[in-house]
């Protein structure tokens, strides 16, 4: 069964548990003539839209690639998982209004056995359900999917803490309801926004994991030919597609033919390893004994002394041109790329004389 199955079936799953959930409470409120565990009931049946949200979210990331968006639809997820997250941060807004109103103005639980004993079901309906779904959702690595189990477990906490309030003011005569209501609202609003900020990060276009970068990259570090790896950059669109490049370094004594093989090889690999579209491009590394190695040699040296930097890479020069070139990458802790990248050009400059120098700033957009 495939990602998008297994999404689908965990889905279908919360909807029958949340609808029997439901009918169980609808059953035992008429026969108890109890208006409020019949409108539970009800709440349960919205407690489904969750779920059902996941399964057109899933399906509608499913249509294939278009000329209109190239790279699919994968990215609805991610607009599925806002929803449910808003979903739980409106459940939380309104929990805490009703918790505050408890304290404000406290009024005493009227409950029955049979009450309580919807409740319990209530409880270990949603704790099960809640952490099946959500377990489901972190190994299929889905958003909406884990916003939903986190949205039942939730709904089984808040349900617990009115059971021990029900018993404090049984036993104690004291009543919890408020306070208790209202810390947890206020739990459920923290995680409300901590769902919404991976699916956002997605869309913004968050950094990818460094285990995937490091794994790459030992990857890639396999192949003779291949000295350093480079200016790596992913993009997601959807769980199931990312789009990418990087370079390479390697002798500028291979042929076209050669390097074509070779960024061949390693695009095959990242796609049936990582379903990862890559783009590899080339930086020359000189060798043997001429001026454009010794010339490296002197540059990589002088940039490698400023601490400030944490990489340097793509030494090219351009006899016809007259032109040197090399790529750096800053530390974190440097905001003024210009300054910094006027400071090195003249440093190359003054040991370069008469050389045009031209130092580009890069970034770490994967580390």
């Amino acid at each position: 069964m495939d990602r998008s199955s297994q999404i689908i079936r965990t889905s279908v799953i919360g909807i029958a548990a949340n609808v029997l959930l439901a009918a169980f409470k609808a059953v035992v409120g008429i026969i108890s003539s109890s208006i409020a565990i019949v409108m539970d009931a009800v709440n349960n049946l919205s407690d489904a839209l969750s779920s059902v949200i996941t399964i057109i979210g899933t399906k509608l990331s499913q249509r294939p690639a278009d000329r209109k968006h190239p790279f699919g639809y994968g990215r609805v997820e991610y607009f599925s998982a806002i929803i449910i997250a808003v979903i739980v941060l409106s459940a939380g807004v309104t929990s805490l209004i009703e918790s505050v109103k408890k304290i404000i103005q406290p009024t005493g639980p009227n409950y029955t056995t049979t009450t309580l004993v919807v409740i319990i079901v209530a409880i270990v309906v949603k704790l099960v359900l809640g952490w099946y779904v959500k377990r489901q959702g972190i190994k299929l690595k889905s958003d909406a999917l884990t916003a939903s189990g986190a949205d039942a477990l939730f709904d089984a906490v808040i349900t617990l803490a009115t059971l021990i309030s029900v018993g404090v003011m049984l036993i104690w005569g004291i009543s919890l309801d408020g306070i208790l209501g209202t810390l947890i609202s206020i739990l459920i609003i923290k995680a409300g926004i901590e769902m919404l900020a991976s699916p956002v990060g997605e869309l913004l276009g968050s950094r990818v994991s460094n285990e995937l970068v490091t794994e790459i990259k030992k990857e890639i570090m396999t192949y003779d030919e291949v000295h350093g790896v480079y200016d790596i950059i992913l993009h997601n669109y959807g769980p199931d597609v990312m789009i990418g490049s990087l370079h390479v370094s390697v002798d500028d004594t291979l042929t076209a033919q050669d390097i074509h093989g070779l960024t061949r090889k390693i695009s095959a690999r990242m796609f049936q390893d990582h379903g990862i579209v890559m783009t590899v491009g080339v930086y020359a590394v000189a060798t043997g004994d001429n001026q454009r190695k010794e010339m490296q040699t002197l540059v990589m040296r002088t940039m490698a002394a400023h601490k400030e930097l944490v990489q340097v890479h793509g030494f090219y020069y351009s006899e016809k041109d007259n032109l040197v070139t090399v790529d750096v990458v800053p530390d974190i802790s440097v905001h003024d790329d210009q300054t910094l990248c006027q400071t090195l050009t003249g440093e190359l400059s003054d040991l370069l004389p008469g050389r045009n120098i031209l130092v580009t700033i890069d970034h770490n957009y994967s580390e």
